[in-house]
């Protein structure tokens, strides 16, 4: 049960603009830098969750008192931004900044996947070659300026990940 409500709260930050605004309005600018994650890193057990208590869980930067997810429900937000785009004017930086976020927590999700990080390194690289890409700067403009890639290193996820149908079913 507390896995499923864990799935849920990341699935709910992961649609949220996070600041109470209609997803129309300007996109939040996270104020953190998107990091490489490796497995050992994942894992923090000294992270204290929301009643107080300590997670020795692999958590995610939008839920942070969450655990990770697992591979497949963390594509199946990813996958939901297919439904989203820069098309309609003042939702780019939304889209962008999700599509931002839902990579790197299916980064996290195959680094912490009991397949082994290795059994994921095709797509973790794309991810980590469009990490690099953005260095720290995560604002609207350095977003947009890398729009393609972020859309590309999603794509080819989607690919790869339709050829390893027992990743996500």
């Amino acid at each position: 049960m507390a896995a499923g409500l864990a799935v849920a709260l990341a699935l709910l930050a992961g649609c949220s603009s996070g600041n109470g605004k209609d997803h129309n309005d300007a996109a939040p600018v996270r104020t953190t830098s998107p990091a490489v994650v490796t497995p050992d890193s994942t894992t923090s057990a000294s992270s204290p969750g929301p009643t107080g208590t300590t997670s020795v869980f692999p958590t995610t930067e939008s839920a942070p008192w969450a655990a990770v997810p697992q591979v497949r429900d963390a594509f199946a937000v990813l996958q939901a931004t297919y439904n989203d785009g820069c098309t309609t004017p003042g939702n780019c930086a939304y889209f962008l900044n999700r599509l931002l976020t839902n990579l790197d927590d299916l980064d996290r999700s195959m680094a912490a996947s009991p397949k082994g990080s290795g059994h994921f390194a095709q797509p973790r690289a794309w991810i980590r070659q469009m990490q690099h890409a953005l260095g720290s700067d995560v604002s609207d403009a350095n977003l947009k300026r890398h729009q393609a890639q972020l859309v590309r290193t999603r794509d080819e996820i989607n690919t790869w990940m339709q050829s390893h149908p027992s990743d996500y079913r």
